[in-house]
């Protein structure tokens, strides 16, 4: 089979959902707001900048689901769904998408955001194969710590190998979309691979390569 392979945050969705779910936490009042998206919003400027410290950011970033119960974090999540994630998703993508089923190929997402959130995104994008950071869970609650490998940056390259060797599979003419530098590892790993709406270290990098640029900006 032919792998189709995409980013989540800022490549099918306009927006990230990692940081939105943070913003959501503060509008719901469930974190201390001016501490919550103070932190917040530094985790995501060193994200984009390439200097995020991806254990220090998830000891932060999964501490709220060590908190509430599991009934409690679906309603909530739930309601992140149609506040945050739903204006996010995209028409073009959606056709992106049905173009790589059309031609049989298999699609995954892989995301450095965790599986909590991005599990119900995938659903809703109709993707059967998802590669996220795992939280951690102990009967039947999460405890605020990550279990195995996070998916960022070469994690993202460990995470799916793993998936290859599990399942048999192969990169042969893979395709990988993504809009950031962080995941250079794994789009110098495919052979096909496609900068969308690109950051601008990205962007540069890509047209040095002569990769394809598109955007999926509606």
């Amino acid at each position: 089979m032919t792998l189709a392979i995409f980013d989540l945050d800022n490549t099918l969705l306009a927006g990230d959902s990692d940081h939105a779910w943070g913003e959501f936490l503060v509008e719901e009042g469930i974190v201390d707001a001016e501490a919550y998206r103070k932190a917040n919003d530094r985790f995501y400027e060193e994200y984009l900048n390439g200097e995020l410290d991806i254990l220090n950011y998830l000891g932060f970033a999964l501490q709220p689901l060590a908190i509430h119960s599991m009934d409690e974090l679906l309603v909530l999540r739930g309601k992140f769904m149609e506040k945050k994630v739903r204006p996010m998703l995209q028409q073009k993508a959606r056709k992106l998408l049905d173009s790589h089923r059309e031609r049989g190929h298999t699609l995954m997402i892989i995301t450095a955001t965790n599986q909590f959130v991005t599990g119900p995104i995938a659903d809703a994008l109709g993707i059967e194969h998802l590669i996220a950071t795992d939280p951690e869970m102990v009967n039947g609650r999460y405890t605020g710590e990550v279990a195995g490998t996070p998916s960022f940056q070469e994690g993202k390259v460990t995470r799916l190998n793993d998936w290859l060797a599990a399942t048999g599979e192969n990169l042969n003419g893979a395709w990988f979309y993504s809009d950031s530098h962080n995941d250079l590892p794994l789009l110098e790993r495919v052979d096909n691979p496609v900068a969308v709406d690109p950051d601008p270290k990205l962007e540069a990098f890509a047209r040095d390569k002569g990769w394809d640029i598109m955007t999926l900006r509606d």
